[in-house]
């Protein structure tokens, strides 16, 4: 099974993500090499956005994928996200299909997709 590092902002997270983002959760994407990282992208402190661009910039860490989630669905967010270097984007609410067509797609690139 694939390590997954996600970064959320729910409230029940919202520690958790701090600690990840602020302390030490690009040191954690480091030393980890998760296989993929599931980024929100509303963040306190540190945005998902800078997180990613920091992580894609790290020749350590810029092989990960980066999946941003987002409650923010406009096409100019879609594109924000992938000029960061997010691989995909997946708006929330969260749809479990397309979330998961999204991490097999980059964790299996020589699969074909379902038709």
């Amino acid at each position: 099974m694939a390590n997954i590092l996600i970064v959320e902002d729910n409230e029940a997270n919202m520690r958790l993500a701090r600690l990840l983002l602020v302390n030490s959760g690009l040191t954690m994407a480091r030393e980890h090499q998760p296989a993929l990282i599931l980024m929100d992208i509303q963040l306190p402190g540190m945005d998902g956005l800078a997180a990613t661009r920091l992580l894609k910039q790290d020749p350590h860490t810029a092989h990960i994928p980066v999946i941003a989630l987002t409650a923010m669905a406009m096409k100019e967010d879609r594109e924000k996200a992938r000029l960061a270097g997010c691989d995909a984007y997946v708006s929330k609410p969260l749809r479990y299909k397309e979330l998961y067509q999204e991490i097999d797609t980059l964790l299996n690139p020589t699969l074909t997709p379902p038709e």
